[in-house]
């Protein structure tokens, strides 16, 4: 599919800078087939499940996986996307030009060496940890990795520590958050609970490769950065389970849907699952594991409003993000949320 067909305009000042205040109280567009988006609120979500149900949540945590430093006297930015080992990660290196093969980079103290350019001019860079591990010493010396479009509009401060983190966040490894998760907080989680809802929890370390731009024409040319993930055998059982009883699955997030999908057989059984996926969704894909999908409102041409637009349909969205802008809805990480039923499911 062209590219452009994925496009709108967002005004500016429908970018979110800060979430809202509870996070539940953030709106909720609820989009259902053949039916005019609702305006609704997040702390409602409870409302739309039932005992049969299954949330899924992904528990990876954003870790300060934005580094400035030096290479000699030229500064460097750093910005890690994805772990290779507890010493090593792949990075987005801005100037790419001055991190060549082999320089010691330098970051207030804590050093790294570049020791591989890959063919995207990606760089792999070791660092040199001394009696501290890699979570202490990012902590110390790194920065909350803010997308580019708030990063671009105010300066990251001690509130986006607690704010662009989930309630639930314990596996360190992300370096952009699961971003529909942020609207979750204690009393939500209690309604959820008084409705029996069911809850499980996967692991997807998202990539800073989640807000690259897509370059191409075509969708079919795209290539998507691979992210960890991992289902265990437990969780795979539950959310077959559900499914056998009638209930529906529920991702929090494309994250969750992503590493779902990817675990899934084509019989629409849900399989332990532990490695890097790169799945690309685009309309046309055939979901076999997610009924329902919570998720924040996302940028022109980006693989999430294709994904969106696979899940719930083209002509749906389109009209959704049409309302969205209309009503005054916030967009992107820090942004308003929405629930999407699944173009073929009766809602």
């Amino acid at each position: 599919m062209k590219v452009d067909l994925f496009d709108f305009e967002l005004p500016n000042e429908h970018i979110a800078l800060r979430p809202a205040n509870p996070r539940d109280s953030a709106k909720m567009l609820v989009v259902t087939p053949q039916v005019m988006p609702k305006h609704h609120v997040v702390k409602e979500l409870a409302d739309f499940l039932t005992s049969k149900d299954i949330l899924v949540f992904n528990n990876t945590r954003v870790i300060p996986g934005r580094l400035i430093g030096k290479r000699g006297e030229a500064k460097i930015e750093l910005t890690l996307h994805k772990r290779e080992s507890v010493d090593t990660w792949r990075a987005f290196a801005k100037p790419a030009k001055k991190c060549r093969l082999g320089d010691i980079l330098d970051f207030d103290g804590l050093k790294a060496e570049v020791i591989k350019i890959g063919e995207a001019g990606e760089r792999t860079v070791h660092f040199k940890l001394e009696n501290e591990g890699m979570t202490t010493a990012l902590e110390g010396h790194g920065v909350m990795p803010l997308p580019p479009y708030i990063a671009a509009q105010r300066p990251v401060d001690d509130a986006d520590k607690q704010d662009y983190q989930t309630m639930y966040a314990k596996e360190d490894g992300a370096v952009a958050a699961p971003t529909a998760g942020l609207h979750f907080t204690d009393d939500m989680m209690t309604s959820l609970v008084s409705k029996a809802v069911d809850m499980v929890e996967v692991t997807l370390h998202v990539g800073a490769g989640t807000f690259l731009p897509v370059k191409v024409d075509e969708t079919d040319n795209h290539k998507m950065h691979s992210e960890w993930g991992e289902v265990s055998p437990e969780v795979a059982a539950k959310l077959n389970r559900a499914r056998a009883r009638g209930g529906r699955i529920v991702a929090v997030g494309t994250t969750s849907l992503r590493l779902l999908e990817s675990a899934a057989t084509e019989g629409d059984e849900i399989m332990p699952f532990s490695g890097d996926t790169d799945i690309f969704i685009t309309p046309g894909y055939r979901f076999k594991a997610v009924d329902i999908l919570m998720t924040n409102f996302h940028l022109p041409k980006s693989t999430l409003f294709m994904l969106v637009s696979a899940f719930s349909g083209f002509e749906a969205m389109k009209t959704a993000y049409k309302t969205a802008i209309e009503q005054g809805y916030r967009f992107y990480s820090y942004g308003d949320s929405s629930l999407l039923f699944k173009a073929d499911s009766e809602g």
